[in-house]
């Protein structure tokens, strides 16, 4: 079993080499928050607060050239046994008409990971709207689409396609859901604890 681990290469989706697959998920998520929409938007504006605090245990780093940006490890993500532990840019875009966004951008390879942007891209869009319910109530709707191509070994590229694809896409169905909730509660818990607030009990995921 092969992990390994590095910055982005946004041009391998682009290559056409028959290695590669693509893997894709969407996550949809709902927290309530009991604060007017001002709160709350206040609360995330300071993204170098929550952001870093409610991602663990993925690691954070500062991106140093830019204020709204950082570098982000999704975890293992692996087919047949081949593993990558992609290591992304993350910018946290400023509030748009009540909507963040955060997308994914690129970074420059670490020292002797040069070679690595050869074996993974990833494609990371998230975005977080506001919904005033009342006045002390704001629905967060979290929405995540989340791509990931790799370069497999040739031996995995025999096996049969279908079964190659239906794998990836559940195991990686799988990793966004579990960081997406993760994600989704440790901001509604963090938020309501910051502010003195009861946290609303959990809810199941939209899908």
């Amino acid at each position: 079993m092969k992990t390994l681990s590095s910055q982005s290469a946004p041009t391998l989706r682009h290559r056409g080499d028959p290695r590669v697959r693509c893997y894709g998920s969407t996550f949809a998520d709902l927290m309530e928050m009991r604060a007017p929409a001002s709160v709350v938007g206040a609360y995330l504006d300071r993204h170098e607060g929550w952001f870093c605090r409610c991602a663990a245990p993925m690691t954070v780093q500062p991106l140093g050239h830019s204020h709204n940006g950082y570098l982000l490890t999704l975890g293992r993500f692996g087919n047949f046994g081949f593993e990558v532990e992609p290591t992304i840019g993350l910018e946290l875009l400023p509030q748009s008409e009540g909507i963040y966004r955060i997308v994914t951008v690129p970074v420059a390879p670490a020292a002797g990971s040069e070679g690595l942007g050869d074996l993974y891209d990833v494609d990371f869009n998230a975005s977080l709207e506001l919904d005033q319910e009342s006045d002390n109530l704001t629905t967060v709707r979290w929405m995540l689409d989340l791509k990931v191509w790799i370069t497999l070994p040739g031996v995995i590229t025999m096996l049969p396609h279908s079964l190659v694809q239906s794998s990836g896409d559940h195991l990686l169905r799988q990793i966004v859901r579990q960081i997406s909730r993760r994600l989704t509660w440790k901001v509604q818990e963090d938020f309501h604890a910051s502010h003195g607030l009861d946290c609303p009990p959990r809810k199941r995921a939209q899908f």
